[in-house]
């Protein structure tokens, strides 16, 4: 199975936003009790690494909105390029697989706008969004129409645009002068670059009224909080480990099941398919059908992350529980924690696995097997 690609967020916001008016640069200012810039952040926190360029001046500004925030703060260049090569370089040190470039003041954009984007990169080396234009075009002077422009194949262009990291590196790199956006200097590199369905409500905030559209989009956004609770017994059999969160433990027993019999993974799996009323996964894989016997069980939670992501969902966090008196599983947790990121696409910090026992009470205590609890959290934007 291919690894889940590592993806980082590079946020420009080093421009001065004077045509939007206000005593500091708009991605500063306030946007229904939060700044502009604090926005758009927070619709990339579950789904990249984040890293924003700033005006050096606006440090402070940057530092006291990021509170909670994993975000990297890069100092930007004059013109929009140069930020965006001086964000790209910051990443050079841990190079992501793929980056989406993003305006700070585009705080509307829907998860699933972002999940689009990252989808189409796994067969094109750039991607972005935009709309057709559906108005009529005029060119005009001195305040009067002159003709008519033909509008056929013109698209109002959008961010996030994401492309792989090395490619667009290496374009900026390759690229003199300023561009009015990533695509331009990706397309003078010679990459291809898809166009995806962009979104009305992915406005950029320019000018004053722009505010007022931004926090009617926002007030109509529903907050879609979705919990899910998962819950997995299976017994012990003989053999020599258990899997559990994709990790093989050694052990005098394993586990019976028709999958792998992760019990850990399978709550999981049941708790993400619970917060989206999608039933559990004999739902989805039926035990009865045997292409499924033995299967890995990062086929199931793949499965139930996708099909969240595709409803435009982003996973916020997972907390698991494995119910056992033997294996120890305190000493594999790290490598638990990290194989369980990798498969759903995570950072470390977003899941909590841990383990307890049942006081030598039960079918645990007598050791016939392990049983795992979990819970989800899903947010739609």
């Amino acid at each position: 199975m291919t690894a889940t690609p590592r993806i980082a967020a590079l946020i420009v916001a080093a421009g001065r936003g004077r045509r939007a008016g206000g005593p500091v640069p708009k991605q500063w200012q306030s946007l229904l009790g939060k700044p502009v810039a604090r926005w758009t952040l927070e619709r990339f926190a579950a789904i990249a690494e984040l890293i924003m360029v700033i005006h050096p001046d606006d440090r402070k500004f940057a530092e006291n909105l990021c509170d909670g925030l994993d975000v990297t703060l890069v100092d930007g260049a004059d013109e929009r390029a140069g930020s965006v090569r001086a964000g790209l370089q910051a990443l050079a040190i841990a190079p992501p697989d793929i980056v989406l470039i993003h305006d700070v003041a585009r705080p509307c954009i829907s998860i699933q706008c972002i999940q689009t984007v990252i989808d189409t990169l796994a067969d094109h080396a750039g991607a972005a969004p935009a709309l057709p234009v559906t108005d009529a075009l005029w060119t005009g002077e001195n305040g009067k129409v002159t003709g008519p422009q033909d509008r056929t194949g013109l698209y109002r262009a959008q961010t996030p645009q994401g492309f792989r990291y090395a490619d667009i590196m290496q374009a900026h790199r390759d690229f003199s002068g300023n561009a009015a956006d990533d695509v331009e200097v990706a397309r003078a590199a010679g990459l291809d670059v898809a166009i995806v369905p962009g979104e009305e409500r992915n406005l950029k905030i320019t000018v004053p009224a722009d505010f007022h559209r931004a926090a009617q989009i926002l007030k109509e956004d529903k907050m879609d909080i979705r919990l899910g609770n998962g819950y997995d017994v299976h017994a012990f059999e003989s053999g020599d480990h258990v899997i559990l969160c994709g990790v093989e433990i050694p052990h005098d027993k394993a586990l019976k099941g028709h999958s792998d019999a992760d019990v850990a993974m399978h709550a999981v799996t049941d708790a993400l398919y619970g917060a989206m009323a999608e039933g559990d996964i004999g739902r989805h894989f039926p035990p009865s059908d045997p292409q499924w016997k033995g299967a890995a069980s990062e086929i199931f939670l793949k499965h139930a992350v996708d099909l969240a992501q595709s409803k435009g969902y982003a996973i916020s966090n997972i907390d698991v529980t494995i119910i056992c008196e033997k294996p120890k599983v305190g000493p594999h947790a790290p490598a638990m924690t990290a194989r369980m990121a990798e498969i759903m696409g995570l950072r470390e910090d977003r899941i909590s696995i841990k383990a307890t026992t049942s006081e030598r009470l039960g079918f645990t205590g007598r050791e016939e097997g392990i049983a795992s609890i979990a819970t989800a959290t899903l947010v739609a934007a």
